[in-house]
């Protein structure tokens, strides 16, 4: 049995999670995912690959 898991899936989980716990955290969390995905953009994905 060949079981792939995509980190996308597991970074929204557990971010909703976090916010649920404590909503404080949903600048930070929304900041961090911004930046994150803005650096993908400009730098690409080939050597973030899993």
């Amino acid at each position: 049995m060949n079981l792939s898991v995509s980190i996308g899936p597991i970074v929204s989980l557990i971010a909703g999670i976090l916010i649920l716990i404590m909503p404080r955290l949903l600048n930070y969390i929304v900041a961090i995912y911004l930046i994150v995905i803005g650096l993908i953009g400009l730098f690409g994905t080939g050597s973030l690959r899993l």
